[in-house]
């Protein structure tokens, strides 16, 4: 491949950033990333406070490359983000006040399993009394009835926007070239007749012309290029409840916590902060243009819109209650949505785009991306230069058998909780004021 071709990569995320800084690496000499926003972009789904950093999968693939990944957080090219802790993987039978899903527990005695053949160690937990043995701070019901769990010490989480941030740092002294700001922000790509891609064009009008071109776009990419159901934008819910100095203090051994039934999970207290930060790693909510597609609200880039749908705010609630329901009638100081690309496997995508030989796509993350930030660029440029072993290749296809049907998102299998359901017209209502009240960021242009 020619390597003084022009690259333009659009999008400034985890698959972008990490592709930029990889190809450079391989000697490619034109290589320039657009996006609405300097990175971290706020409104992206790879920034925030705290993002998980675990190689327990119940794909031995991922696992692998979840393993590689942890091992280089630790060095010292992404070390100053990372902040290793142990993490417990809990499952239930059923719940009173929350829907579980039945097939977690065959989940995670598959994830042991791949853990156990890796030669990597954990610790099996068989009741809540021995998780409050372990973990003292956990004082509520925790997982019942029928709690299973497991602890793998070598876990962590990651400062996701510090990390972007760094990273972003590392391809511009590198060499990477950025364009930020409305003449960074793709609106539609200029095509050959035979579907050859020459140019984007961006929302000020001006053409970026290139050789080839790579979408990075997360929960965008489907209304950027065709996707034929490959892909859909999901909505996940995310809550920061403030705590005291003390309480700051007592949680500070707190493991990260994950309930593979129901979905919910807790970061420990975030010291810069003062937060205590919970989500649900579910089927989230979509949001659905005219033409069936959902995305993100294409506004200007700014921080995230204090809003979930009351169902959610009620799902962090009985998890909080379940965990340390001291906490659970505190509330949340603020709330959010965090957009997920979903794939129906869980796959990522990192395949030439059917329609269009110069057009690669590297997306999917589907809520479990964002740890592959030191190695997720080795993979997609191994899939753009078509190196990669043949079954990786086809791992990371991208998928065309799942056009029109109607069950194709059921996930890897870590999923917890309620079916994907579109936002009611109130919440869009509710969702659309409160962005208009989120912070803007400021112009931003050419780095």
């Amino acid at each position: 491949m020619d390597k003084h071709q022009q690259i333009i990569i659009i999008g400034a995320g985890v698959f972008g950033l990490s592709t930029a800084l990889r190809l450079i690496q391989e000697g490619y000499t034109s290589v320039t990333v657009l996006d609405r926003a300097v990175p971290p972009v706020p409104d992206g789904s790879s920034v925030d406070i705290s993002r998980v950093i675990r190689f327990d999968y119940g794909d031995a693939v991922y696992a692998r490359m979840g393993k590689e990944a942890f091992d280089l957080w630790k060095t010292p090219e992404y070390s100053e983000a990372f902040h290793q802790t142990p993490c417990m993987w809990l499952t239930q039978e059923s719940s009173e006040d929350q829907i579980v899903q039945p097939a977690a527990h065959e989940y995670s005695v598959k994830t042991r399993q791949i853990l156990t053949d890796m030669g990597e160690p954990w610790t099996h937990v068989p009741t809540p009394e021995a998780a409050k043995e372990r973990f003292p701070m956990l004082t509520g019901k925790l997982a019942v009835p029928g709690f299973d769990a497991f602890v793998n010490e070598a876990a962590g989480w990651a400062d996701a926007a510090l990390a972007i941030a760094r990273l972003a740092a590392r391809c511009a002294s590198a060499g990477v070239g950025f364009i930020t700001g409305k003449n960074g922000q793709v609106e539609e790509f200029e095509k050959a007749a035979d579907g050859t891609v020459t140019a984007v064009r961006t929302a000020t009008g001006a053409r970026v012309t290139g050789d080839r071109f790579i979408v990075a776009t997360g929960a965008w990419t489907a209304s950027l290029v065709p996707a034929w159901n490959s892909m859909v934008a999901a909505a996940q819910i995310v809550g920061y409840m403030r705590l005291t100095p003390e309480e700051m203090i007592q949680l500070k051994d707190m493991p990260i916590y994950f309930n593979f039934s129901t979905g919910f999970f807790c970061f420990p207290a975030h010291q810069p902060t003062g937060y205590l930060k919970v989500a649900c790693h579910s089927y989230g909510y979509t949001n659905s243009s005219e033409q069936g597609i959902s995305a993100p609200p294409k506004l200007p880039p700014s921080s995230r819109a204090n809003f979930i749908p009351e169902d959610g705010v009620q799902r962090l609630t009985a998890g909080m209650r379940d965990m340390m329901p001291q906490f659970a009638s505190r509330g949340f100081e603020k709330v959010g949505l965090c957009w997920y690309n979903d794939t129906p496997t869980g796959d990522f995508i990192l395949d030439y785009h059917p329609e269009h030989k110069n057009l690669f796509i590297a997306t999917g993350g589907s809520g479990h991306a964002f740890k592959f930030l030191p190695n997720i660029g080795k993979y997609a440029v191994g899939c753009f230069e078509r190196k990669l072993s043949a079954d990786l290749l086809d791992k990371f296809k991208f998928p065309l058998d799942f056009r029109g049907r109607q069950d194709a998102f059921k996930g890897d299998g870590s999923r917890g909780g309620p079916e994907r359901r579109e936002l009611l017209s109130h919440e869009q209502t509710s969702f659309g004021s409160a962005l208009k009240n989120a912070t803007p960021i400021a112009k931003q242009s050419k780095l």
